[in-house]
């Protein structure tokens, strides 16, 4: 099975990385003996969101495009943050003893997500979650939401970590 997992640089998503290791890629209880089991292939994938046009003011009721200079400059800094973030996210798996590709793939994280999970063939795709409450998600929308009811594949939705503070309150309760 191939199991993709959405990386961007937040907290949540390096969250589901360390959930999708310690749960879905347990170590040969022998060295010299392979699984019973074959290891899922790993993907981490990260979504390049497009660039939007910029646009500056330069008087009352006017605005000029920025230049396609500076666009090639934003794009490559885009694309070089991609390879940093998932060279990360791949040693980190590698400390783990997992073997990881990295795909950088081009769109709205949401869509494009969905779309290189069913392009690979993966079993399931996992995406972090940031929390949102109802209303939050319903105005800023969820990626975790849309891959939900959008996604070819099963999706896991890794919720984030408690703090201590939320634990110490339902333990009291």
């Amino acid at each position: 099975m191939k199991v993709a997992v959405a990386v961007d640089d937040s907290d949540f998503s390096r969250h589901a990385v360390a959930w999708v290791l310690d749960h879905l890629f347990f170590p040969s209880p022998d060295a010299d003996q392979p699984a019973a089991e074959p290891r899922p292939e790993l993907v981490l994938v990260h979504a390049l969101e497009p660039l939007r046009h910029i646009m500056y003011p330069v008087g009352p009721g006017s605005a000029v495009y920025g230049a396609p200079s500076m666009m090639e400059s934003v794009r490559a800094a885009q694309a070089e943050n991609a390879r940093s973030l998932l060279d990360r996210a791949k040693r980190i798996c590698h400390k783990q003893g997992v073997s990881a590709e990295a795909v950088v793939v081009e769109g709205e994280p949401r869509e494009a997500l969905c779309r290189a999970a069913d392009d690979m063939g993966a079993g399931l795709l996992v995406v972090g979650s940031r929390g949102l409450g109802a209303i939050k998600r319903a105005f800023l929308g969820s990626v975790s939401d849309y891959c939900a009811h959008h996604a070819s594949c099963p999706i896991m939705v890794v919720k984030p970590p408690r703090d201590d503070g939320h634990r110490a309150h339902h333990a009291a309760s």
